[in-house]
């Protein structure tokens, strides 16, 4: 605060009204230093704490608290990634009609995602790749039952995290 007012001061925020100047002690200034690994040094701390914890009827033995600072020391000596390399996504074939991502089954998104997209086309004027059915009110219906019998010409993309993809025709997948 001290720091503050003497700043503000020197550039002429605050007026000259008094000549006064505030003293600064010597031993409250302190160099901060900045701590690289703060986050893990705070994270080892709470593991150490954690682990004492657990035997808060006996402390830890010479044996327990060695392989505790043995597994500190692993943590502390492990590489860090700060940089994520580059990555082109690659597509992932279907071999022999094989899924690799995902469930072989569609999942819930997936079906509402198909039949919301296929009950637009039909609503705006498509035509449907079946016979209407009679218990059919709206598109929504008829967009169930063509994905029912698979008759939709529609290929799902999953994609992995790391940007891979694989293209899944319909027919693919299990009922």
């Amino acid at each position: 605060m001290i720091r503050l007012y003497n700043v503000l001061r020197k550039f002429g925020y605050l007026s000259d009204a008094k000549e006064t100047v505030v003293e600064v002690p010597a031993e409250a200034e302190v160099e901060e230093e900045i701590d690289t690994n703060l986050g893990l040094t705070k994270a080892l701390d709470t593991y150490r704490k954690l682990i004492d914890r657990k035997d808060l009827v006996e402390p830890l033995t010479e044996k327990q608290q060695e392989n505790l600072e043995k597994k500190i020391r692993e943590i502390e000596e492990r590489e860090v990634v700060e940089k994520i390399e580059e990555h082109d996504p690659v597509e992932i074939p279907c071999e022999k009609n094989k899924i690799t991502i995902g469930p072989p089954t569609l999942t819930r998104f997936e079906k509402a995602r198909i039949m919301g997209a296929r009950a637009l086309q039909l609503s705006l004027g498509a035509p449907p790749f079946i016979p209407i059915p009679k218990t059919a009110r709206i598109s929504l219906d008829i967009s169930m039952e063509e994905l029912e019998q698979r008759v939709i010409p529609i290929t799902i993309r999953r994609v992995l995290p790391n940007g891979d993809y694989q293209n899944i025709p319909i027919d693919y997948f299990e009922k």
